[in-house]
């Protein structure tokens, strides 16, 4: 079994309980306005490519047998339309400007690299966390990696969006820990604007999940302009309020990484114009939650 990741990140202490391990899997069926992982949603490979830090050797333009590396007034230029995402002139970019993003893994090939900290989750009661994009894109091969690592006695975390068929999420539900879920608004008109999917599903996939005694920790997108609201802040304590097992709720503060990568995507940013909000303005966000919800709220 194979799937396609584009980052495994060792020393994750955001993504679950302790010193984690967290692999990024490609292909995501939202489509957020403000995306930090714009890399993570498409599921075939991506060139990444920064102009800026080009050195200019022309070893690209030698590799590329489509032309698609140019130079415009001086300027390092990639014509995407080009470009067959090959990889062959990425080999020898000493620079980085150039970095392909997206490759085929198998199961044994993640675990390998994730079973190297092993000692960490044992001290910290950390693990193995599958995050995205949204890994229930890739069903299969999260659930044969799930199994792998509770094979090897890991524990396990999920970060998902909650927008997928129930039976994925079910079948996950004895090989996951802790599930880490989205909840990106609560108005289901926004919710709709703001991700490109319906909200309905995914608070019925939440509820479901809850009555079969799932534990959850509900993540909470907070974007300067849209979803700041004092209604969004109730509905999120009405719905963790909702839940009998829900353990903790997280305010995810918006944050412009996402630019950089729309950028060396070549894809325009011209959405993502928000300002990253400051830690007065995140602690009103917080407050703003705890004061209705019966359950810890907390920045993450």
């Amino acid at each position: 079994m194979t799937g396609r990741i584009f980052q495994i990140q060792r020393f994750s202490i955001h993504d679950g309980p302790g010193i984690r391990t967290t692999v990024f899997l490609k292909g995501c069926p939202l489509r957020c306005l403000w995306c930090h992982n714009p890399e993570s949603v498409r599921p075939e490979r991506h060139v990444f490519f920064s102009a800026k830090q080009c050195i200019g050797c022309g070893y690209c333009f030698g590799r590329c047998e489509h032309d698609a590396h140019q130079m415009e007034n001086g300027v390092h230029v990639l014509d995407r339309s080009l470009c067959t995402v090959c990889g062959e002139c990425i080999e020898e970019c000493y620079s980085g400007a150039l970095e392909l993003v997206g490759r085929e893994a198998s199961v044994e090939e993640v675990l390998t690299e994730v079973l190297k900290d092993r000692c960490f989750y044992e001290t910290s009661g950390g693990g193995m966390t599958l995050s995205g994009g949204e890994p229930l894109s890739q069903f299969e091969f999260a659930r044969d990696l799930l199994i792998a690592a509770r094979e090897n006695g890991l524990h396990t975390c999920i970060e998902t969006s909650g927008f997928a068929p129930f039976e994925r999420l079910s079948a996950l539900r004895k090989l996951v820990d802790l599930f880490y879920f989205d909840c990106k608004e609560t108005d289901p008109a926004r919710h709709k604007e703001y991700t490109g999917v319906a909200l309905a599903p995914i608070v019925d996939n939440l509820r479901r999940l809850d009555r079969l005694g799932v534990p959850t920790v509900i993540r909470c997108p907070i974007i300067p302009g849209l979803n700041d609201r004092e209604d969004h802040f109730h509905g999120i304590a009405a719905l963790v309020n909702s839940l009998q097992h829900a353990k903790e709720v997280h305010i995810l503060p918006y944050h412009p990484l996402g630019r950089g990568k729309l950028e060396r995507l070549g894809i325009p940013d011209a959405a993502q114009d928000w300002p990253y909000p400051d830690n007065a303005t995140v602690q009103n966000w917080i407050e703003a939650v705890t004061v209705h919800s019966r359950i810890p709220v907390l920045r993450s």
